[in-house]
């Protein structure tokens, strides 16, 4: 039984179905970095090539790009940024030397983290946490109990959300093959952008996806059956960080540490000012992707995320173990897939407390 189980074949063909954008997945090159031109001497890299995903879970990226909170910090050094749609492909991104450092899931951050044998990436801080919810069919669907026998989506095969649901259908007792999918639940795995148009089609009897998709149902008439956070201590988890590449970590760490303070700068001003965060984030959605969420999509998504440094590195330990209890993985050996070292250092300098590593730092 290898480290990625049956799981490695199938992702290895969605890393090539991206590859080739043709499954719905890919990356999109962006050219602006914000509103802040590169001024100064540059640190010890020309240029870093950062990249995230045009969605309300990137809003720390999303918000220091565009305000230029991150140019800042890097001075005289260029940022250039790209902007990606699935996990998977970041991580391949990452492996190929076409970004460097990347917001992105906990799952794929694992997987790419022992796929390598821990040496191609480091998480190096948090970003967010919720926004993730299972959304219902209130007509077909009134109570947990009431969710078996029915079509529910997930973004993809082995994502974060996937796991979560897989966790829960466990949790209820009941039984599902995590490939196919099938079983007393059938697990329908469906790109977020294609989700809304499936329930409304009624292919789908719900979804458990993150923010806005959630609230975009929820729009169309579903309703809210569990929030993952209340399934969760304090109910804080993980669902974006920011991760390097382990070469350049080696190369350039006041790079890295640069990076880390703008996005630290642009999570402190979102908390300081939501309203403007808001605008600032459907703004840089409307120049990504060229149509902004409707205001009131993005006011019932706001509320159930948060924005923070903090890596939450236990809940990743605890998506691990349930990844591997769902049969998407052996249990992976994290040991050193945190480098918390610039974080801290930025909190220190800050006044703040450092953020612990759960014992997964680097020895």
């Amino acid at each position: 039984m290898r480290q990625l189980r049956r799981l490695g074949a199938v992702l290895a063909g969605l890393a090539l179905c991206a590859t080739l954008s043709a499954c719905g997945y890919g990356s999109q090159r962006v050219g602006t970095t914000g509103r802040v031109v590169p001024t100064g001497a540059p640190l010890s890299a020309s240029e870093v090539r950062v990249g995230y995903f045009p969605n309300l879970t990137h809003a720390t990226a999303l918000v220091g790009v565009r305000e230029g909170m991150i140019q800042k910090e890097l001075g005289g050094t260029k940022l250039s940024t790209a902007t990606f749609n699935a996990g998977p492909t970041v991580i391949e991104a990452l492996n190929a030397d076409s970004v460097d450092l990347a917001w992105v899931g906990p799952s794929p951050a694992v997987n790419g983290y022992t796929k390598l044998g821990g040496k191609g990436l480091r998480i190096v801080a948090g970003a967010a946490s919720g926004g993730v919810k299972l959304v219902v069919d209130p007509k077909r669907i009134r109570t947990p109990a009431d969710v078996r026998g029915k079509r529910i989506a997930s973004p993809q095969l082995g994502n974060t959300q996937d796991v979560a649901l897989l966790h829960w259908i466990a949790e209820q007792g009941w039984k599902v093959d995590p490939l196919s999918g099938r079983g007393d639940v059938s697990v329908v795995r469906t790109d977020t952008r294609m989700t809304p148009n499936a329930y409304k089609s009624g292919s789908i009897d719900g979804a458990w996806v993150p923010e806005p998709t959630a609230s975009l149902l929820v729009a169309q008439g579903a309703r809210v059956l569990v929030e993952e956070a209340d399934l969760w201590p304090d109910r804080r988890f993980v669902t974006t960080h920011l991760i390097v590449s382990q070469r350049f970590l080696d190369r350039h760490p006041d790079v890295v540490e640069a990076v880390v303070e703008g996005a630290a700068a642009a999570n402190a001003w979102i908390a300081a000012e939501p309203e403007q965060a808001r605008r600032s984030v459907n703004e840089a959605l409307r120049e990504l992707t060229g149509k902004p969420l409707p205001a009131e999509i993005i006011e019932s998504a706001w509320p159930s995320l948060t924005f923070t440094d903090d890596p939450l590195a236990a809940t990743l330990d605890a998506q691990a173990a349930r990844a591997t209890a769902a049969g998407l993985l052996d249990r992976p050996v994290l040991r050193g897939i945190y480098d918390l070292g610039p974080l801290n250092r930025v909190r220190e300098a800050a006044g703040r407390p450092p953020v612990d590593d759960a014992g997964l730092g680097t020895p």
